[in-house]
């Protein structure tokens, strides 16, 4: 169908940007390269800027039930005495506590609401290039050869994008020195220093960095432990072999730990290989424009922005901008000066959380390695600006008075 909305990739971007066109009666279709939907990475961070959102879906409710609930994340240092404190929700102050739910999880629950909604999906549908674009339509192919033409062409690709390629030919994701390690064990095997010992945590050390230790699954019956390391880039087979490579993932988790004490001693102590990820920290160089020229082909999420993990924020940014931009196109604001003013609204608080994630880096790395030079924990963490922040009411009062 000509006037539909096509949308590539079947992450957690294209799927509520597909329930958001939905809503605003906008018909979608999904193409996704994989197989089937995605099984990959483990759980993910959610505070209450996208539950509100995904509440207003209709899958907040299976999702918490999925879930573990928090509010605080901790910062102790190597003798166990708090340090400072990272709020990540409240529902008395923002109507939703933080929660830790396994990816793939949070897709089931989506797709669900695609299928409930009759929403097409086709799997095995790799993207290969934009042929032509007018001021209506969009006209692009499949690796298959097969051709197909739509009122929009959104790209929810991911940070490797092949449709942002379109518009930025030359343009490659830029590694920031940075990976994340980590891995899920059972809190079980975890020596707590006492029975009321609080997580999330981050245990820091100014020689070794920092230990991160997060419960998931509902009951917390299961906790994440992570470090991170500055290391070179790697080629996608270099990627690849590091990947592979368990038992280097496991060393790594394992150097140091008697630093962070019989917490961190007893977390790697057997560590499941199924269970370890690497995560290279990419980021995007900021774009000049998440629009083409005829304003046919755009790019969401990761595609347009992908920022580190430092602060969780990843997925909740990607939905805050499929439902303003699901919004603007449900009130015919397609317009340049519309998606203009909507880049320009995101890329504002992406550039804030991203002084944001500096400032959790610098205590999650070795003051060795150049991030101590101003200590700023007097200054704390007031997230209002982030949590607080209603982006429907954003789009609606950007509507009613333009």
């Amino acid at each position: 169908m000509a006037n539909e909305v096509a949308i590539i990739g079947a992450g957690i971007a294209g799927l509520t940007l597909a329930l958001s066109l939905h809503t605003q009666g906008i018909p979608c279709a999904i193409f996704e390269t994989r197989p089937e939907p995605q099984n990959i990475g483990g759980a993910v961070m959610l505070s209450p800027n996208s539950l509100r959102l995904f509440d207003g879906m209709g899958v907040y409710n299976d999702l918490k039930r999925h879930g573990f609930s928090f509010d605080t994340l901790y910062f102790r240092d190597l003798a166990g005495d708090l340090q400072e404190t990272y709020p990540f929700g409240s529902v008395e102050k923002y109507g939703y506590s933080g929660l830790r739910v396994y990816r793939f999880q949070l897709i089931d629950l989506l797709l669900e609401k695609i299928n409930a909604n009759k929403i097409p999906i086709y799997f095995n549908h790799k993207f290969s290039h934009v042929v032509s674009e007018s001021t209506n339509t969009v006209t692009w192919k499949f690796i298959d050869g097969t051709e197909k033409t739509s009122s929009l062409l959104i790209g929810a690709d991911g940070i490797h994008s092949r449709v942002r390629k379109y518009m930025y030919p030359d343009l490659s994701p830029k590694f920031t020195g940075l990976a994340g390690i980590t891995a899920a064990v059972p809190t079980a095997t975890l020596k707590l220093p006492s029975p009321d010992y609080t997580m999330p945590v981050t245990i820091m050390s100014p020689t070794h960095g920092a230990f991160v230790i997060a419960p998931q699954k509902p009951d917390g019956s299961e906790v994440l432990i992570g470090k991170q390391k500055r290391m070179p880039e790697l080629s996608r087979e270099g990627w690849d072999q590091l990947y592979a490579d368990k038992e280097a993932a496991v060393a790594f988790l394992r150097e140091g730990s008697e630093v962070f004490g019989d917490i961190a001693v007893s977390a790697t102590s057997d560590i499941p290989h199924a269970h370890i990820n690497i995560w290279p920290f990419y980021i995007i160089p900021k774009l000049d424009s998440w629009s083409s020229t005829h304003r046919r082909v755009l790019l969401v999420g990761d595609s347009a922005h992908a920022i580190p993990p430092s602060s969780g924020q990843g997925i909740s940014q990607a939905v805050e901008d499929v439902v303003m931009l699901a919004m603007l196109l449900g009130r015919g604001r397609s317009e340049k000066k519309d998606l203009g003013w909507w880049q320009e609204v995101r890329q504002a608080r992406l550039q804030d959380i991203l002084l944001l994630n500096a400032r959790v880096d610098k205590r999650r790395l070795p003051k060795t390695m150049g991030l101590d030079e101003e200590d700023d924990a007097e200054k704390g963490f007031d997230l209002d600006w982030l949590y607080g922040l209603d982006v429907v009411s954003v789009v609606e009062e950007y509507v009613g008075s333009s």
